[in-house]
């Protein structure tokens, strides 16, 4: 995937779930410097990882936005 192709769709996902950067990173855990390089084109990361992040997030809005990981500590996965 060319730079500027993942660095639009990796902003797309990310203005979709309508958080800033921050609140990005903190909800999935991704750096806050790796992201912003990821956007700003500087960096990018292999294809899977964005098809990944993509299904993560769009299977948290359709459980409700609720957070997958409470589902392991139900399952006792911590």
């Amino acid at each position: 995937m060319e730079d500027n192709v993942f660095s639009e769709k990796i902003k797309e996902l990310r203005e979709s779930t309508g958080l800033n950067r921050k609140e990005f990173c903190e909800k999935y855990e991704i750096p806050y410097r790796t992201m912003t390089e990821w956007e700003l084109g500087h960096r990018n990361a292999p294809p899977y990882v964005l098809r990944l992040l993509a299904y993560y997030v769009e299977m948290q809005a359709k459980l409700g936005e609720k957070d997958l990981d409470s589902r392991r500590e139900v399952d006792g996965d911590e």
